[in-house]
C-alpha cells in the first residue's frame, strides 16, 4: 500500500469517528446555547421585576407628596377654626329682631361679618377642609361626638337632632368632629326584610301548636 492510499484510509476512518460522536459529547455542543437562553431569561426576568418596583415606588411617590400638599395644612386649619366658631356665635346672638331693629351702620357691621365668614370657608375648602353639618342624619361615632341625648320619640333613635357645632373635614379625614345633640327612645330602625331563603325556609316548617 503506497503512502498515498495510507493517508486517504486514514482520513476516512478520522471523518467517520467525527461523524460517529457519542449523544455527551453532542450534549455538551448545546449545552452552551442552553445556558445562554436561560441566563438571558433570567436578567429577563429580573429586569420585569426592577421595572415592577420602579413602577410601584413612583405610584407611592406621588401619593405621599399629594398627602404632603393636603394634610400640611391641618395644624393651621385647626387654628381657624376657632376663629370661624367665633363668627358664627356672634351671627347667632343677632335675632331677627336686633338685626330689623339695628341701625345703617350695625346692618353693616353684621353683614360684613356674615361676608367674612363666607371667604374663610371658601379658603378653607379650597384647601381641602370642608365643613359638615349633621342635622337629622344618623349618629356615626367616627363623624360625630354626642353631647346630649334629647327625648324625641318622633324621629328614629340615634338620629342626630341638634348641631351644637358643625365640623369639618380634611381631605378624607376628620379634622374636627361635630357636636351634636341625639335622640333618645324614638322608635326603633325598621329590621331588614329577610331574604328569599329564610323566607322559604321558615314557610316550610311547621307551625306548633299549643
Amino acid at each position: 500500500m503506497t503512502d498515498q492510499t495510507a493517508r486517504h484510509t486514514a482520513g476516512i476512518e478520522e471523518d467517520g469517528q467525527q461523524s460517529q460522536a457519542s449523544p455527551s459529547e453532542q450534549a455538551q455542543a448545546v449545552a452552551p446555547s442552553t445556558a445562554l437562553e436561560r441566563e438571558h431569561g433570567e436578567m429577563k426576568d429580573r429586569l420585569l421585576r426592577t421595572l415592577a418596583e420602579m413602577e410601584n415606588l413612583r405610584k407611592r411617590t406621588e401619593r405621599e407628596i399629594a398627602d404632603s400638599r393636603l394634610y400640611s395644612v391641618t395644624s393651621f386649619a385647626r387654628d381657624l377654626l376657632v376663629v370661624a366658631d367665633n363668627m358664627r356665635r356672634a351671627l347667632e346672638a343677632v335675632t331677627p329682631e336686633l338685626r330689623d331693629a339695628a341701625e345703617s351702620g350695625a346692618k353693616a357691621l353684621i353683614d360684613g361679618i356674615e361676608l367674612t365668614e363666607r371667604e374663610l370657608l371658601k379658603a378653607l375648602e379650597k384647601n381641602g377642609v370642608r365643613q359638615f353639618t349633621p342635622q337629622n342624619e344618623k349618629f356615626d361615632p367616627n363623624l360625630h361626638q354626642a353631647m346630649f341625648e334629647i327625648p324625641d320619640a318622633t324621629v328614629p333613635a340615634g338620629s342626630v337632632v341638634q348641631v351644637v357645632q358643625p365640623g369639618y373635614m380634611i381631605g378624607d379625614r376628620v379634622l374636627r368632629p361635630a357636636l351634636v345633640g341625639v335622640s333618645k327612645g324614638g322608635p326603633k330602625a325598621a329590621p331588614s326584610a329577610p331574604s328569599n331563603d329564610n323566607a322559604k325556609t321558615q314557610a316550610n316548617e311547621p307551625t306548633n301548636k299549643s
